[in-house]
């Protein structure tokens, strides 16, 4: 019997299930693909923010991946959260002997600027994690973490790009959400540019967007559409997803994975 095309996500718990692994997983779903998960850490988060966070022992992660890998097998990779430098260079590993692509999301802090990542890890994920990215999607906050570069305005986005480049990843995805006007992002590899926009929707229930977006970009490369063509779908399911975002407890609610089965 054949099966969907499979996809791992290595990342974060968010028990309010907004983003992180829950939100990976949803997208997975709603694409057409069969998701599977590392668990790299536990966060005890809601719509208000992140009130504890606890990784795993990088023997845990490591047994997780190999469990799926070697048996199951993987058409298409994502990571989110990895907290400390020892996860970081642990995933890293894990990445560079498996054969598929890689979409690296290089979280930092969390919707509501929550730490999600060690500054002693910022290094690793330069030297190790980027290097074996077929897609990195850093947004504008992390593009600042890991290269110091401030994008203030459009034009800027090239600079971002060409700096996350530097450190190894094949393709580079600047996502420019939080810049006024258009919700414009950049894709490039250093030669092609691919600019993506899309309407600025009224709606603050965002939360999980840059995770549902790396998933949708795994997603669609599992089922073996080019880099481009993968960001340009990811971009079109998430840009619905933040449109039918809804409210959740006292907060930021999250984006609506399932917004393309929803009838009325």
């Amino acid at each position: 019997m054949n099966h969907p095309p499979l996809v791992l996500t290595v990342a974060g718990s968010d028990s309010g299930g907004g983003a992180g692994i829950q939100a990976d997983l949803k997208t997975m779903l709603a694409l057409g693909v069969h998701g599977m998960s590392v668990l790299t850490a536990v966060t005890a988060q809601n719509s208000l923010g992140v009130q504890g966070a606890w990784e795993l022992p990088a023997d845990a992660v490591r047994a997780q991946y190999r469990a799926v890998v070697d048996d199951i097998g993987v058409d298409a990779v994502k990571t989110g959260m990895l907290a400390t430098a020892e996860l970081v260079e642990t995933v890293a590993e894990l990445l560079a002997g498996t054969d598929a692509p890689v979409v690296v999301d290089p979280v930092g802090v969390s919707k509501h600027g929550d730490p999600l990542l060690a500054a002693s890890a910022l290094d690793s994920v330069r030297r190790k994690l980027l290097p074996v990215a077929t897609v990195a999607t850093p947004n504008l906050d992390e593009v600042a973490q890991l290269t110091g570069v401030h994008v203030e305005a459009e034009a800027d986005l090239v600079r971002a790009a060409g700096a996350i480049l530097e450190y190894g990843p094949r393709w580079a995805l600047i996502k420019g959400g939080h810049l006024a006007g258009e919700a414009v992002d950049l894709l490039t590899d250093g030669t092609e540019e691919h600019w993506l926009r899309a309407p600025r929707l009224d709606n603050r229930h965002t939360h999980g967007t840059g995770c549902t977006l790396a998933s949708a970009v795994a997603s669609y490369l599992a089922r073996g559409l080019s880099v481009p063509e993968a960001v340009a779908a990811a971009k079109e399911y998430v840009t619905g997803a933040i449109a039918a975002g809804f409210p959740l407890g006292g907060g930021i609610g999250p984006v609506d994975h399932g917004w393309r089965f929803r009838t009325g």
